[in-house]
């Protein structure tokens, strides 16, 4: 595995990330359009989050620890992306682009192939799905040799999991999203299978085939269990801030979304 050192350019993308959403607040600004401080400070914590789960520090601890790897995956499949998704960047993205490019965007969002990949079901498959293969396969022992597949499994989990967390509760707007029972009953099915997988590592030590002790891998599973819950405890938070100001949604599939400001 590389040094914690030759990690350093993984701090690019959320000092990346933090640069265009401070430009598109400050053009909001300029433009007259107040924008809520909570949101903002939700997605320089994302960005933090992110810095903070990809330092060489953490990157080395979580080569060298399944706790630290543990720590990783809570931060960048779970915390980052609540902070991340509760900034509304889709929105920001919208509204400092030129029409005719955000109506092209959610042409584009509207596809059918598209609508598939940000389902919520087939975001629950991609996030908690993955966490199956991962952890009760030889995969995992893989990653660990692998410094490409060790790479991809940090930025599978934050994807995957900013996907899970926006098509349950994005302030973002989109076409056709599903109703809110469905997202509901998703967010519940998909908190017990993270559950369920951490009793099974804890349990019968899972993942095998790698150089943890008995005792570190039941710390970690249970690392991935209570940190799993908080996670979901906030997520659904999220969801129900929007069940509320929406009641009348519950039952119906989402309206046509248009670009607009995530209040």
């Amino acid at each position: 595995m590389a040094a914690p050192s030759a990690h350093l350019w993984l701090w690019m993308p959320p000092l990346v990330l933090a640069a265009f959403y401070v430009l598109g607040i400050v053009r909001e600004w300029r433009r007259g359009s107040p924008v809520r401080a909570g949101r903002l400070a939700s997605f320089f914590t994302g960005c933090l989050l992110l810095s903070l789960a990809l330092s060489p520090v953490a990157m080395h601890w979580g080569h060298m620890d399944l706790r630290g790897h543990m720590a990783q995956h809570l931060l960048l499949g779970m915390f980052a992306p609540l902070a991340l998704v509760y900034g509304a960047p889709g929105t920001l993205l919208l509204r400092n682009m030129p029409a005719v490019g955000a109506r092209r965007l959610m042409g584009l969002a509207g596809w059918r192939s598209v609508r598939v990949l940000i389902h919520p079901v087939t975001a629950a498959f991609l996030n908690v799905g993955a966490m199956y293969v991962l952890y009760l396969t030889p995969a995992f022992a893989y990653t660990q040799e692998s410094p490409a597949a060790h790479l991809f499994v940090h930025v599978h989990f934050l994807v995957a999991g900013y996907l899970f967390v926006w098509s349950i509760a994005g302030p973002d707007p989109a076409p056709q999203r599903p109703s809110l029972r469905l997202r509901l009953l998703v967010l519940l099915l998909a908190g017990a299978a993270h559950g369920v997988l951490g009793k099974l590592m804890y349990g019968y030590g899972y993942p095998r085939g790698v150089a943890a002790s008995p005792a570190e891998i039941r710390d970690a599973a249970q690392w991935m269990y209570y940190g799993g819950d908080l996670a979901g405890l906030l997520l659904a938070v999220m969801f129900f801030a929007i069940w509320f100001a929406r009641p009348h949604q519950l039952f119906t599939r989402g309206r046509p979304g248009y670009p607009g400001v995530a209040r």
